[in-house]
């Protein structure tokens, strides 16, 4: 809208609140969510290291499906039936890997995002993080993408692109970034039905993008919460030695296009990068370097356990190495395993249990683990159990 059109200076005086507005209509247009205000800054410096919360839940590797997310938050008492926050004072860490394999990645970044804003209203928190799958896509690897997932973006490049085009009928904003901008127009070898989605998930997900700079930018790549320390895949002695606030400051500058360029830092690529290592995760406990994992743990002080997703465990949530390390991806995606949500629990008082969604378990849903155990981390149920491997 031209001056001339609106000589009252009406949308002059109120560009900000028209932005808001088309934003809002866009984010709801894409995944039927209303967001609540962010009541955190733009420019809030990303935290690294937490005191330990009466209450701590770690969920593992979610892979674009919604409905597993959810019933993983359901089980830990979470949320309710109409997905709001109940978690009260609860802190929630998601190890990575939304995306890819699925086919409501965003979907499941929105309902993320509502339930970070919601939790920290009510004194709880939800920390994400950066998983291989995440930095894959960010760098334009996309071999693990489903027809669904690129659809998906397509959806939301359309109506971004929109509500870029109603932004430019005001006077008073800056005329929108084309998201699409230095994208090629055409790829060698592509099959036509994915040359849209494949466009738009390059302009969602690249360095800068609109949704890697919105969403992915508040992950961590490396969280101390008392006494664990989480990572996708691994920690070892050398990358805690480089520094784990520096890590997690320059991948985070490297996802708002600040520097790096296409390709992640390299203690993030790799298979001894911190979101690729499986030195601690393989099913079988005598594969597992117990030595490694003593030595990186005795780096960073008051910590005594390693939680990671990444390497699905088909017996379930489980500790190895004495449970100093501990595992938490259980395939529960229809697109990996289609195995059943488990959440681990960490209480201050009460210490470390799993919550199971299995039907076996009804009349016991929270299966603890065993306080005393001797032989690992374990549920008091008939699951197969890993090897105790000593270091």
């Amino acid at each position: 809208m031209s001056s001339r059109e609106n000589p009252s200076g009406i949308c002059k005086d109120i560009p900000n609140l028209i932005s808001s507005f088309v934003d809002t209509f866009v984010d709801y247009s894409v995944s039927g969510i209303f967001l609540p205000q962010d009541p955190s800054s733009q420019n809030e410096i990303l935290q690294t290291r937490f005191d330990k919360p009466e209450r701590l839940v770690a969920v593992g590797d979610l892979h674009g499906d919604l409905d597993k997310s959810r019933e993983a938050f359901k089980i830990a008492g979470l949320i309710d039936s109409s997905d709001r926050w109940t978690g009260g004072s609860t802190m929630v860490v998601q190890v990575g890997d939304v995306l890819d394999r699925g086919g409501e990645e965003l979907k499941i970044l929105y309902f993320l995002e509502k339930l970070k804003r919601e939790a920290e209203r009510a004194g709880g928190k939800v920390l994400t993080m950066n998983g291989n799958h995440e930095i894959m896509n960010i760098e334009g690897d996309f071999r693990y993408v489903t027809k669904k997932g690129l659809e998906e973006f397509q959806v939301w490049a359309d109506w971004y692109c929109l509500g870029n085009k109603m932004k430019t009928l005001c006077s008073g904003l800056d005329k929108p970034k084309d998201p699409y901008e230095g994208i090629p127009m055409s790829f060698p070898r592509m099959r036509a039905d994915c040359f849209d989605g494949i466009r738009a998930r390059i302009a969602a997900l690249r360095p800068e993008g609109p949704i890697a700079k919105r969403f992915l930018t508040k992950n961590q790549t490396v969280a101390v919460v008392g006494d664990s320390v989480f990572v996708h895949g691994g920690l070892l002695a050398e990358h805690i030695e480089y520094g784990l606030e520096r890590i997690n400051e320059e991948v985070r500058g490297w996802i708002n296009g600040l520097k790096g360029g296409r390709y992640a830092p390299v203690y993030c690529r790799g298979g001894n990068s911190v979101v690729w290592l499986r030195k601690f995760s393989e099913e079988m406990a005598h594969k597992c370097d117990c030595a490694a994992l003593e030595h990186a743990l005795s780096t960073i002080p008051g910590v005594k356990r390693m939680i990671m997703g990444h390497t699905i465990q088909d017996a379930g949530i489980n500790g190895v190495c004495n449970d100093k390390a501990i595992r938490i991806d259980v395939g529960m995606s229809k697109g990996c395993a289609d195995g059943l949500p488990e959440v681990l629990e960490i209480r201050r008082d009460s210490g470390v249990r799993i919550l199971t969604s299995n039907p076996l378990y009804k009349e016991n849903p929270y299966s603890h683990l065993a306080p005393d155990s001797k032989t690992g981390l374990g549920l008091l149920v008939p699951v197969p159990k890993q090897v105790e491997v000593k270091a």
